[in-house]
């Protein structure tokens, strides 16, 4: 069978029940699937396809609210689907699954307005923690993929600073003080705020803070250009 319905009981009647499909054709993870959604309150299981083709026609019926698909099917691709899904329902949560957590994977996962990603396997607790993520805050993500992501942001090199002022961010980035940054630097604290206020200047911003927030925002654009 390409569908597996699961039976209703009158606590997934509850509006505030959210309602959960998966598409994985790796039909050795279905009864995983639905051993872990028997011990979540809070989320209902509607059904497990092994196709995007399947979830589509029982669509209308499901109105899910989230979705888990694979990214890796048998004749098609997970991340393709994704606009399928979203000409149904733009506001639906789609979350990526798969054993590959390649970076160029994930960021093109993304870029077709994919809410999250897991690496897989996937264990009972790492998937009530993506729901109600996504529930809470709109989307999740494995910790691998942040460490990944994060490793991007390390060794900070901008075109519009110099070479010297490049560092002095990358140092700016760490949490190092002025003080710091200087004996690092091998210069005086008034050189080193020289270039802090040149790095205000090109960031446009005012404050430490405020450049941190703007060079995290420049970052992770640029990292999933």
């Amino acid at each position: 069978m390409n569908f597996r319905e699961f039976p209703q009981n009158p606590t997934t009647m509850d509006s505030n029940i959210s309602k959960i499909i998966v598409i994985d054709n790796d039909v050795t993870f279905h009864d995983q699937y639905q051993k872990y959604f028997e011990s979540y309150l809070e989320y209902s299981l509607k059904g497990i396809y092994i196709s995007i083709s399947d979830a589509l026609e029982e669509y209308d019926d499901v109105l899910p609210d989230i979705i888990f698909s694979e990214v890796d099917l048998a004749h098609e691709c997970g991340i393709a689907g994704i606009q399928d899904f979203r000409k149904k329902d733009s506001n639906v949560k789609i979350i990526m699954l798969s054993a590959q957590n390649d970076f160029e994977l994930v960021k093109k996962a993304f870029k077709s307005t994919a809410n999250g990603y897991l690496s897989k396997p996937v264990t009972e607790r790492t998937l009530y923690n993506a729901l109600d993520s996504t529930v809470s805050e709109g989307g999740t993500i494995s910790n691998d993929i942040i460490t990944k992501i994060i490793s991007k942001f390390q060794r900070k090199s901008y075109d519009f600073f110099s070479e010297r002022e490049n560092q002095v961010v990358d140092f700016l980035c760490q949490g190092a003080t002025y003080k710091t940054i200087a004996e690092k630097l091998f210069v005086t604290a008034s050189a080193i705020n020289f270039h802090v206020q040149n790095i205000y200047l090109k960031l446009d911003v005012n404050s430490k803070s405020e450049a941190l927030r703007k060079l995290q925002e420049l970052e992770y654009s640029r990292a999933l250009a």
